[in-house]
């Protein structure tokens, strides 16, 4: 009952909550961006959903205009060079992902679930085939997420991921909640740009 009913409107209740309660930050950070470097405040990423359904995930933009488009940032020369000093920020502390919050709301998220792969991302997909974690609403934050996060393997990551789809329930999500919210603060797992391998969860570039 709760994997299939209680999730959602769990999901749908706290992710308005958060939109409502958070506006105002939202405003300071799109203010931000802007005067930090010109252009579009929001970054879509294409990414693979709930049974294999495309969606585009919302991030806050971190990367200036000028970066190189559709190229993974492994694979620029110098990535740094291309987050800007507002993106450094989001990133360090990862409120470039609070426009998910949206994405919850209408339903391709959840706020607990497996990290959606990105489109391209092969290998994990068809890892995650062998623990049925394809069919479930990826989220914004999972059991793989606060047990390494970036710094993970493919078939590590995977494999937490089916544990959590073998372990679904109320109080398992409440102890990835409260451990996300733990591995933020200590920045727990994090590795950017040109110290990412390709086994990692690759950014692209809009």
């Amino acid at each position: 009952m709760y994997r299939n009913f209680f999730k959602r409107v769990i999901d749908i209740v706290l992710s308005a909550l958060g939109i409502i309660a958070l506006f105002w930050l939202f405003l300071i950070i799109a203010i931000a961006i802007v005067i930090d470097d010109p252009g579009p405040v929001i970054f879509k990423q294409r990414r693979i959903g709930r049974n294999r359904v495309f969606f585009n995930i919302w991030k806050f933009r971190s990367m200036k205009m000028s970066a190189p488009h559709d190229i993974p940032t492994h694979m620029l020369k110098d990535p740094e060079q291309y987050i800007t000093k507002v993106g450094k920020f989001l990133r360090k502390t990862s409120l470039d992902e609070l426009p998910q919050l949206f994405n919850i709301f209408v339903g391709q998220m959840s706020i607990i679930g497996p990290r959606p792969a990105l489109w391209n991302q092969n290998d994990l997909i068809l890892e995650r085939d062998k623990y049925n974690v394809n069919d479930l609403r990826p989220g914004l934050t999972g059991w793989a997420q606060i047990n390494g996060r970036d710094e993970l393997e493919i078939s590590e990551k995977a494999r937490l991921d089916g544990e959590y789809a073998k372990r679904i329930s109320f109080l398992f999500d409440i102890k990835c909640f409260f451990r996300t919210i733990l591995s933020v603060l200590k920045q727990d797992g994090v590795v950017e740009g040109a110290k990412r391998n390709s086994n990692k969860e690759i950014v692209l570039h809009k």
